[in-house]
C-alpha cells in the first residue's frame, strides 16, 4: 500500500533513533548514519485542497548524519536528547537544506553590495516608564543656531593668517575659513599648501591611498572664482578635506583598503562627497581605512600614530586620525561600526563626532553593518565637527534608516547647569585614566552638575552577534569565493577568520540578540531621561557595544596626555608579534568621551567646546610636523 510523503518521512526518521542514542553514549563518535532518500522533485498531494507542510520539500544538499548534529551542537552550545538528534538528521534534507538554494543552487541569485536589509533599526523609543520622546521633526532656527563662534569679527583664536605655512595647516576649520571669507588666503594655496604636506609626510604616515591633486586643484580654483564673485557657499567653502576610503568619489578610486576592491572605481559619488562637493570643500585624498574596515592595516601597510611612529594609528578611520592630527588636511570624513571614530580619535588626539545612527545617510559608502554604520566627521577642534555635520546631515531618500531631525547648537551657549551623568565604577578602573577622572572635576568647575548613573550587569558583547552576521553577509561573495585570503592580515582576529565563523552562528541567537537590543535602548532610555550628556572613558568596552548598537551619538577631544611603556594595538595579543617596548616612556595625547541623547549631538557639542577651552591641551602638535 503506497504510503503518503509525510508518513514516509516520519516513519523513516525513526531509523536514527538507535543510532543517536549511541552517538551521545560514546561522547558523538557514530558510523554514518543517513536517513531514507526521497526521490527528487515536487510531490504532488494525494488528496485535493491538502496544504503544503514544512518538511516536506524535494531532498536537497549533502547528508547529515547524528553525528553532524552532535558535532554542530558545540558550536552553537545547545543539547539536544538522542530522539531530537534523530529527528533533525532524519529530515533536514527536505526541512532546512532547501533554505539554502539561494547560496548554492539550481536557484542562485547574487545579491548586490547596495542592497539593504528589509528590516531597519530605528532606535527612537515612543514612550519608555512614562517619559515621551522628544519631538524630532525638522526644526529651523536661524536666529539661535550659530555655526561659527565669530560674533566678534573672527573665530577663536588666531583671527589673522600666520605667517608659516604649518601654522596654517594646523589652524582650526572655523580659523581657516574665516580667513578665506576674509581674503586673506585664497582656497588654491591652502589646497597647495595640504598637498604638499601629504606627499611629504605620507612616507612616515602611510595615510593616503589616492592623492587628488588635479581634482582638488581644480575644486579649489572654482572656490575661489565664486568667492570672488560674491557667491560664498558657508564655512566649507574652499577648506581641504580628505574621505576615509569607504566613501564612493566619482571617477577616483575608492578601494576599502581591502585587496579585493583595490582597483574599483565607482561612477557615481555617495550623498556626503555629493554635499560636502556642494558645500564648496575641496577633496584632496582619499584616506587609509583597515582593510574593510577593521583596525589599521590596510593593502599597503599599516597606518601610522603621528604621535608615536612605533606603533599604528588605531581604526579603521586610521587614514583620517593621522592626517587630521599632523596637519595634512583642514577636516576628514570617517565611520564607526565599534569605535572606529573614537578610537583613532583618541590615540591621534583628534576631535572625534560620531553622529546619532540615522542622521547622515550612508549611501555610497561601504557597508559593513546596515544597523550600526555611521558616518561622522574628524577634525583638529569641536567647533570644526559641527560646521561640517551640519553640511552633510539629513535623509537622502536613499538611505532608508536616514531620520529627519532637527540639529539644534549655538556655539556661545552657556553650560552652566548641564546634568552630566557618570558611571563610578568606569571612572575608578580602567581603562579610565587621571585624565578622565580629571576630566569629571572640570565639569565641575564649568558648573556642570554630575549625576551618578548606573546600567544592569548585562552580557552587552552578545549584541555583537548582529555585528558579525551582517559584516559576514556584507562580504559573503568574497569570503565563499577566498577572495578575503588576500587581505594582509590573516590573524585569528581578522575579518577572514570572523567572516568565515559567523557562517554559523545560530538564526535564533540573532534574533534573541536584536531583542537583547531593544531592552539595552529602552535602558539607555531610561538613563538618558534623567541627564543631559555622559562622560564617559573612550576605550570602555561597554560604552562602544552599547552606544553603538543603541545609536546614540559620542564626541571624542583631546584631554589631557598620558605616558605609555609600549605600543597600542588594536590586534589580540601574538606571542609571534610582541609589541614594541619603549626604553623610555613616551608622552601622547589621551581623549574622554561626551556621549548625547538621540539626534542631541548640539548639547555635546557645546559643552565639549566648553571643556575643551579649560583643558587647554587642543593646540599641542605632534612633533615633527
Amino acid at each position: 500500500m503506497a504510503r503518503s510523503r509525510r508518513e514516509f518521512l516520519a516513519k523513516g526518521s525513526m531509523g536514527l533513533v538507535g543510532a543517536a542514542m549511541v552517538a551521545k553514549a560514546s561522547g558523538g563518535q557514530t558510523p554514518q548514519a543517513a536517513g531514507p532518500q526521497v526521490p527528487v522533485g515536487p510531490q504532488i498531494p494525494s488528496t485535493p485542497g491538502a496544504p503544503g507542510a514544512f518538511g516536506t520539500a524535494p531532498v536537497t544538499g549533502p547528508e547529515v548524519s547524528v553525528e553532524t548534529f552532535v558535532q554542530a551542537e558545540k558550536l552553537v552550545q545547545v543539547e539536544m536528547s538522542g530522539k531530537d538528534l534523530a529527528e533533525a538528521a532524519g529530515n533536514w534534507r527536505q526541512s532546512m537544506a532547501a533554505v539554502y538554494e539561494r547560496r548554492v543552487g539550481p536557484r542562485k541569485l547574487a545579491i548586490g553590495y547596495d542592497v539593504a536589509p528589509a528590516t531597519v533599526w530605528n532606535p527612537l523609543m515612543p514612550k519608555v516608564q512614562g517619559v515621551a520622546w522628544t519631538n524630532v521633526e525638522p526644526q529651523v532656527d536661524a536666529n539661535g543656531r550659530v555655526l561659527r563662534g565669530d560674533a566678534g569679527g573672527g573665530p577663536r583664536g588666531v583671527d589673522r593668517l600666520p605667517a608659516k605655512d604649518e601654522d596654517i595647516a594646523f589652524a582650526s576649520v572655523a580659523q581657516l575659513s574665516w580667513w578665506i571669507l576674509s581674503k586673506q588666503i585664497t582656497s588654491e594655496r591652502l589646497t597647495g599648501i595640504y598637498l604638499e604636506r601629504l606627499e611629504r609626510f605620507n612616507k612616515e604616515l602611510n595615510c593616503v591611498i589616492t592623492l587628488t591633486r588635479e581634482h582638488a586643484l581644480t575644486q579649489a580654483r572654482a572656490a575661489d572664482a565664486e568667492i570672488a564673485a560674491g557667491k560664498y557657499r558657508g564655512p566649507l567653502h574652499g577648506i581641504p578635506w580628505g574621505a576615509k576610503d569607504l566613501l564612493d568619489t566619482a571617477g577616483i578610486k575608492t578601494t576599502w583598503g581591502a585587496e579585493p576592491f583595490r582597483d574599483r572605481v565607482p561612477v557615481e559619488d555617495a550623498t556626503v562627497t555629493k554635499r560636502l562637493n556642494e558645500a564648496g570643500a575641496v577633496l584632496v585624498a582619499k584616506l587609509s581605512l583597515g582593510a574593510l574596515a577593521l583596525n589599521d592595516v590596510w593593502f599597503g601597510g599599516q597606518t601610522k600614530n603621528p604621535w608615536n611612529l612605533d606603533e599604528g594609528a588605531s581604526g579603521s578611520s586610521a587614514g583620517p586620525g593621522a592626517a587630521v592630527a599632523a596637519g595634512l588636511v583642514g577636516f576628514a570624513i570617517g565611520s564607526e561600526t565599534q569605535g572606529s571614530i573614537v578610537s583613532p580619535s583618541m590615540r591621534d588626539g583628534v576631535t572625534g563626532l560620531r553622529p546619532t545612527f540615522g542622521r547622515v545617510p550612508r549611501t555610497g559608502a561601504m557597508t559593513l553593518s546596515w544597523t550600526c554604520d555611521k558616518l561622522g566627521v574628524m577634525a583638529r577642534g569641536v567647533e570644526d565637527t559641527m560646521l561640517v555635520l551640519e553640511s552633510i546631515k539629513g535623509p537622502d531618500e536613499k538611505d532608508v534608516a536616514c531620520i529627519p531631525a532637527g540639529l539644534r547648537f549655538h556655539a556661545g551657549k552657556s553650560v552652566a547647569g548641564l546634568k552630566v551623568g557618570y558611571f563610578p565604577e568606569w571612572m575608578k578602573t580602567a581603562p579610565a585614566t587621571e585624565v578622565d577622572r580629571a576630566a569629571l572635576e572640570t565639569v565641575k568647575k564649568l558648573g556642570m552638575v554630575p549625576v551618578e548613573v548606573s546600567l544592569p550587569d548585562w552580557p552587552y558583547d552578545s549584541l555583537n552577534i548582529i555585528l558579525f552576521a551582517e559584516s559576514a553577509a556584507a562580504f559573503e561573495e568574497i569570503t565563499l569565493n577566498h577572495q578575503v585570503d588576500e587581505l594582509k592580515m590573516q590573524v585569528p582576529d581578522a575579518w577572514p577568520n570572523t567572516f568565515r565563523q559567523s557562517r554559523f552562528l545560530s538564526a535564533v541567537d540573532f534574533v534573541q540578540a536584536d531583542r537583547l537590543r531593544r531592552m539595552v535602548a529602552m535602558e539607555m532610555e531610561r538613563v538618558m531621561s534623567s541627564v543631559d550628556l555622559l562622560l564617559v572613558p573612550s576605550l570602555r568596552d561597554e560604552f562602544l557595544v552599547i552606544t553603538n548598537f543603541t545609536g546614540h551619538p559620542s564626541l571624542t577631544l583631546r584631554a589631557g596626555f598620558v605616558e605609555v611603556s609600549e605600543a597600542r594595538s588594536d590586534w589580540a595579543p601574538d606571542v609571534k608579534n610582541p609589541v614594541k617596548k619603549f626604553a623610555k616612556p613616551r608622552r601622547v595625547p589621551h581623549g574622554v568621551s561626551l556621549v548625547g541623547r538621540l539626534f542631541d549631538e548640539g548639547t555635546i557639542v557645546e559643552a565639549g567646546m566648553a571643556m575643551e577651552a579649560a583643558f587647554g591641551v587642543a593646540g599641542e602638535r605632534p612633533s615633527g610636523f
